[in-house]
């Protein structure tokens, strides 16, 4: 039987037939109106401020960030959630490629950010190709389930494979082809490196369009220039392409007429079905030579213990990481990451500190897991899900917080991922208090559901939520600062000025957290475990 809290229900909790201290609406009510935004503004400050550096991993921001969750969740009375030590230790090398490289195709040589972008997963100093021929493989996707493989009958060792960004449902918006307009885990940039390694190619190169990609080519500059950090592994990851990366389109485009054929028909033909075709006698030559550096970066955990069933834990997420400091940048030199995600990690201590006003603890303990090198490809969140510190079968349930809304109250909930799970009750029933509905994805082509922290959890079947604003108003005034702020953030993502600014509207931001704090101690309540939906992808293991 399920137990959902309404702020105007008592409950009782009895165990083994005696009475124990019972959590009582006001204290419900307590915890859900201590979330304010004043106090969320000030660690939003904090964490995005100059000091902390843009906050990269094994830098002098990470201490510091560091310092300051243990400083705050220590005074909330949170204890330690791994063994003794707040701290997971995850094992990173960073790779930063010189960027004064070429990639020279058909004779021509073509210039760092401006328009491509070039590295090497491989733990080495120097990685490369030469005369590597150049062959076009579609979206690059090997999908027995869709029965699609762009790889069949084609042997790509020693060739560099050329791809689209997102999945085939994307041009289409077949809802048939893949799932439509909602892109799947084989649209994601991570995938299609991993797939191309797995056939042995030597290079892969995904064409940038912003459409597909759902971020400018700016993104491309910032995030995967400079440091990119990745796991130490034995093997040095000699397993991937020696060199990876992206190029504009209209470098695609000049490569494709180049070898005899045009951009726009062969994207209809990849579209269509499985498809690949070689790009005449085209061949690329790019020499990355890589500075390495070694290091241990941590996830953050801390633990409320519940009160009845303390070995089971429900678990909210957020990264507490962003994109540091770039030295060779002119002007503003630090991405402070304020939205992303300073927002989420400050939003983690306000609802933490909302599960302290309650008259007792919770049933089955509170975990906030602070996680790094999210912006490196969801790395501490992988480490987490390879290395647990609370095993799968004892975590309940995982609420991530990445990017929280900024653009004022609204009526509607956008959920990422929707109909995966029973989350989704759950958010259903607290947002019904808030006078406010669920809502799908409003970008689902940008596969928001595989690109933040909770998608590791999903991997170990744990059911996860990850959801936040909205897309209705909740007044005209509200709505003409979204029209505003929205451009304002959208022109910021991995930007110097994603920073913290006093006209921001937090009010939004409450909202959301206070439903986050509801559903996370209604799931604590109840009996049964929130289960995956049976058209889903996920399944408990």
């Amino acid at each position: 039987m399920k137990r959902y809290f309404s702020l105007t229900l008592i409950t009782t909790a009895v165990l083994a037939g005696c009475a124990t201290t019972s959590i009582t609406s006001d204290d419900v009510a307590k915890g859900y109106n201590s979330i304010k935004a004043d106090e969320l503004a000030k660690h939003v400050k904090v964490l995005a401020s100059d000091e902390f550096g843009g906050r990269a991993p094994s830098s002098e921001g990470e201490k510091l960030t560091l310092d300051y969750l243990t400083k705050e969740f220590t005074a909330l009375g949170f204890e330690p959630g791994n063994g003794d030590s707040f701290f997971q230790e995850v094992p990173l090398v960073s790779l930063e490629a010189d960027s004064y490289m070429v990639l020279n195709i058909g004779g021509k040589d073509y210039q760092y950010k401006k328009d491509m972008v070039m590295g090497s997963s491989r733990i080495s100093a120097q990685e490369g190709i030469e005369n590597s021929e150049l062959v076009f493989v579609g979206y690059g996707v090997n999908a027995p389930e869709y029965n699609w493989n762009d790889y069949e009958g084609l042997d790509v060792k020693g060739k560099t494979v050329v791809m689209l960004v997102n999945d085939p449902g994307f041009a289409t918006k077949d809802p048939a082809l893949f799932t439509g307009d909602a892109m799947t885990y084989y649209g994601r940039w991570t995938y299609k490196y991993e797939e191309a390694s797995r056939q042995g190619a030597a290079g892969a190169i995904i064409i940038h369009e912003t459409a597909p990609a759902s971020y400018p080519w700016s993104v491309v500059e910032n995030s995967w220039s400079g440091e990119q950090f990745g796991f130490q592994k034995e093997n040095n990851n000699m397993d991937r392409v020696a060199v990876e990366g992206w190029v504009t389109s209209d470098v695609a485009k000049e490569l494709f007429t180049k070898a005899g054929l045009d951009f726009e028909t062969v994207k209809t033909n990849a579209a269509k079905g499985a498809y690949h075709v070689d790009m005449g006698d085209l061949a690329a030559t790019v020499n990355v030579k890589n500075t390495i550096k070694k290091s241990v970066s941590y996830n953050f955990i801390a633990t409320l213990p519940g009160s009845e069933k303390p070995e089971e834990h429900v678990i909210y997420s957020a990264h507490w990481d962003h994109l540091g400091t770039d030295k060779t940048r002119k002007g503003d030199q630090i991405y402070n990451g304020a939205h992303d995600n300073a927002t989420g990690t400050a939003g983690m201590i306000e609802v933490a500190e909302a599960f302290t006003k309650l008259g007792k603890r919770p049933d089955r303990s509170m975990t906030f897991l602070a996680v790094t090198a999210e912006e490196q490809g969801l790395l501490g969140s992988k480490y987490y899900a390879a290395n647990p510190v609370i095993a799968a079968n004892k975590t309940v349930a995982n609420i991530n917080m990445d990017s929280l809304n900024l653009l004022g109250k609204v009526k509607d909930m956008n959920v990422v991922g929707i109909g995966k799970s029973q989350m989704d009750e759950f958010l259903t029933t607290a947002a019904k208090e808030q006078g406010r509905t669920i809502s799908g994805d409003p970008k689902p082509s940008s596969g928001g559901y595989y690109r933040s922290d909770h998608f590791a959890f999903a991997n170990m079947g744990i059911p996860a939520m990850y959801a936040g604003g909205g897309s209705e108003a909740f007044d005209e005034e509200t709505a003409n600062y979204r029209k505003r702020m929205s451009l304002v953030l959208r022109g910021c993502y991995h930007q110097p000025c994603d920073r913290y600014r006093d006209e921001w509207d937090l009010s939004g931001t409450v909202q959301d957290l206070q439903l986050f704090y509801k559903v996370g101690f209604n799931i604590s309540e109840q009996e049964q475990w929130p289960t995956w939906n049976a058209n889903s992808e996920f399944q408990r293991k």
